[in-house]
C-alpha cells in the first residue's frame, strides 16, 4: 500500500487533525498559565470542550447513543484517568518547564498506549508498531541531546510524563467502549472530568481568573 493511499484510509485525516491541534495546545496552555492555576486551568478546559462538543452535537441533531451497563466501568477509568488525571499533570508540569521539553516528551503518550495494550490488555503488537515506538523513543532521545530542549528539573518531566501514561491509559480503556460516536465520548468526558477537576481546585484555594480592567473615556 501507498503512504498515499494510506492517508486515504478511514480515520487517518482525523488522527493527523487530532495530531495538529493537539500539538497546538500545548504553547497556548502555556501562555494561559501565566494567569490561571494549573489544575483551575485543566477543568476549565476540559468543561469547555464538553460544552462546545455537546453544543455541535445538539445543533448537528446528533441522537445520544447508548451505553451497555458492562462498559460503564471502562468509561469511568477512561475520565479518570484522560479527563481528570492527565491534564491536571500536564498543567502541573507546563508550570515549570519550557514548551519545548514538554512537547517533546508528549511523544510518550503513543509510546505509553503501545505499551500497555501489549502487556496490561495482552493485544498484539505487529512489528510495524514496535518499530514505531522505537523511532518515537529514538527521535526524542536526538531531539534532547544536544541540549536544546530544557526539562527544567525531574518532577516537571515526571508530571508530564505522568500524563502520558494516563493518556495512554485512557486510549486502552475506550477501546474497550463499543460506541463509535467520538464526539458523545469526548463531550462526556469533558462534562464529567472538568467539574470535577474544577471542584478539586476551587477546594484547593484556586480563584478564578479575574477579567481585564475595563477603562471608561471621560466625557
Amino acid at each position: 500500500m501507498s503512504w498515499q493511499a494510506g492517508l486515504r484510509q478511514h480515520g487517518v485525516p482525523a488522527a493527523l487533525g487530532a495530531a495538529l491541534l493537539f500539538g497546538a495546545g500545548t504553547p497556548l496552555a502555556k501562555l494561559l498559565l501565566a494567569n490561571a492555576d494549573p489544575w483551575l486551568l485543566a477543568g476549565l478546559l476540559y468543561l469547555g470542550s464538553g460544552l462546545g462538543l455537546s453544543l455541535y452535537r445538539l445543533a448537528s441533531g446528533a441522537v445520544r447513543p447508548k451505553l451497555a451497563r458492562h462498559e460503564l466501568p471502562w468509561l469511568a477509568g477512561a475520565i479518570a484517568a484522560g479527563g481528570v488525571a492527565g491534564p491536571v499533570l500536564l498543567m502541573l508540569g507546563l508550570t515549570s518547564m519550557p514548551v519545548s521539553g514538554a512537547s517533546l516528551l508528549l511523544n510518550a503518550e503513543s509510546v505509553f498506549t503501545v505499551l500497555l495494550a501489549r502487556f496490561a490488555f495482552q493485544e498484539n503488537i505487529d512489528r510495524r508498531i514496535a518499530l514505531g515506538m522505537l523511532a518515537i523513543a529514538v527521535g526524542v532521545a536526538i531531539l534532547g541531546w544536544p541540549g536544546q530542549a530544557h526539562f527544567s528539573g525531574l518532577w516537571p518531566a515526571l508530571a508530564v510524563l505522568g500524563a502520558c501514561f494516563a493518556w495512554g491509559l485512557d486510549n486502552n480503556l475506550t477501546r474497550k467502549i463499543a460506541l463509535t460516536d467520538a464526539t458523545w465520548l469526548a463531550a462526556a468526558k469533558g462534562l464529567v472530568a472538568g467539574p470535577v477537576n474544577l471542584a478539586l481546585a476551587l477546594a484547593l484555594g484556586a480563584a478564578l481568573p479575574s477579567a481585564p480592567p475595563t477603562t471608561g473615556a471621560d466625557g
